[in-house]
């Protein structure tokens, strides 16, 4: 069984393959690939991080 992935994972992901793309270390052949990959790390965060702001949302009106 595959382990679930946190935000903090996909996060330090999201800036290795940032660091990769933006210095030129990714080949060309495996760029489109590579940003594929960060596209789905951005949405994966962008869904955790609305997940976490309802909650806190929720914890903070019924206090």
């Amino acid at each position: 069984m595959e382990k679930k992935k946190t935000y903090d994972e996909a996060y330090s992901q999201l800036e290795i393959l940032t660091e990769e793309i933006k210095n030129g270390e990714i080949p060309l052949d495996l760029l489109t690939k590579k940003i594929k990959e960060a596209k789905t790390l951005i949405g994966f965060c962008q869904t955790s991080l609305g997940k976490i702001e309802d909650d806190v949302n929720d914890v903070l009106h019924n206090c």
